[in-house]
């Protein structure tokens, strides 16, 4: 077994208990928790730290205080994650933002816009009936 199918792993788990530790610690917050997604965990090659990534759909206006929300939260996060993973060492987690959700969410929006402007637009440079007069 390599240490990067480990270190893969232990990302994927890491992830995953995040997402549930974050409705545990930030349930009683006014924070709109189903907004918030971990998209992904990069934990270092020692598991002393890891990178959170997390992206906040439809909060343009509050992702500061989301991801301030998160970073003054993550002891409580660790002592979860502590408490269910069998671990060597719990890492220090790094909260960071994400946008990549609202790119692709911005992305497919703008593609479906272009598909109903070519469905509505009429038909150009289509080649003439052959029935019709050419002038």
């Amino acid at each position: 077994m390599s240490s990067v199918d480990r270190i893969t792993r232990v990302n994927a788990l890491l992830r995953q208990e995040i997402g549930e530790a974050l409705y545990h610690v930030l349930g009683s917050s006014d924070l709109d928790l189903s907004a918030i997604t971990v998209t992904a965990v990069a934990v270092s090659r020692d598991l002393r730290t890891a990178r959170v990534r997390v992206s906040f759909l439809g909060h343009e206006q509050e992702r500061r205080r989301m991801l301030a929300a998160l970073q003054r939260r993550r002891a409580a996060v660790q002592s979860l994650l502590n408490k269910d993973l069998y671990l060597r060492y719990t890492p220090r987690l790094t909260f960071e933002y994400d946008p990549s959700l609202e790119k692709g969410d911005r992305m497919l929006g703008l593609l479906a816009q272009m598909e109903q402007q070519a469905e509505a637009a009429p038909q150009q440079g289509s080649a003439p009936d052959p029935g019709e007069d050419l002038p």
